[in-house]
Formats: C-alpha cells, sequence, structure tokens
C-alpha cells in the first residue's frame, strides 16, 4: 500500500515521504495512529504542504546539528520522579519527560520524538539517552533520574 508520512517514523521514512509498507501495518498501525495517510492523486498537494512545515522544525545542517549537539551535552539533566523504597519508579520515563527536563535544564528545546531511549528507564541513577538531531548526528545526553 503506499501512503504518506506525516511524520517522522523510525525506519521508514520523514514527514512528508511518499512509501510502499505492508497493507496490515498501514491500516493497523500508521493511519490509526495518525504516522500516515492513504496517498491519493490529491494527496499529492498534502505532500508539498508537509514537506513546508518540516523545513520550518527541522535542523537543516549538520554545522547546525553540531552546534545543537554541543548545548545538548554540556546541559546537566536532573529528572525528578516518584519512587518506591528499592529505588523503582512508579512508571518510567517517557521521551516526553526527558525533552521536558532538558528544556527545564536550559538546553536546547528538543522533539519527543527525537529522544531515543534504548530501554525504558524504570531506576533511579544515571542513564544515557540518544537524541536524533540529523541523519548523520545523534547526541549522547547522560540524565540523573533522581527521587521526587
Amino acid at each position: 500500500m503506499k501512503i504518506i508520512l506525516t511524520q517522522e517514523v523510525s525506519g521508514l521514512g520523514a514527514a512528508g515521504d511518499v512509501v510502499e509498507v505492508k497493507d496490515g501495518y498501514a491500516r493497523n498501525y500508521l493511519v490509526p495512529r495518525g504516522f500516515a495517510i492513504r496517498w491519493t492523486k490529491g494527496g499529492e498537494k498534502d505532500v508539498a504542504q508537509i514537506r513546508r512545515a518540516r523545513k520550518i522544525h527541522e535542523i537543516a545542517t549538520i554545522e547546525q546539528a553540531n552546534e545543537v549537539k554541543a548545548k545538548l551535552e554540556a546541559v546537566k539533566v536532573r529528572l525528578a520522579v516518584r519512587s518506591g523504597d528499592a529505588g523503582r519508579l512508579f512508571g518510567s520515563v517517557t521521551p516526553a519527560d526527558v525533552a521536558s527536563a532538558i528544556k527545564t535544564a536550559g538546553g536546547p528545546e528538543v522533539d519527543k520524538r527525537r529522544v531515543e531511549l534504548g530501554a525504558p528507564i524504570k531506576t533511579l541513577g544515571s542513564h544515557q539517552v540518544s537524541v536524533r538531531l540529523h541523519p548523520e548526528v545523534d547526541a549522547k545526553l547522560g540524565i540523573e533520574v533522581v527521587a521526587a
């Protein structure tokens, strides 16, 4: 099935890309969650609009990405969360939590969809997080999860 991505999907493409995927993947996952719309001839007009919006929000050059990477890696991020006696969290830390903690710590604004945790963060302590700034530039960021 041919679809138009409305936002970035890891391993598939960026917003505005027209891609071919299995029918079930599009019908059961991408379209219902708003990650994509079905491709039509009229939908081609939407592609230009989606790409314009993407260009406004994305980091255009590798130099800009490296500047943001330097700012991110210089920031000390502490995230206060509720936890139990043994240091286990009630729930887990989400990419949205990390993005808001970066902004609160004085770092640059980061889209939550660009934050990659690897594995769910469910304990107190230091954790490594990756922020995908550009297809060729990833920032490694250390966050400190502390009890609230």
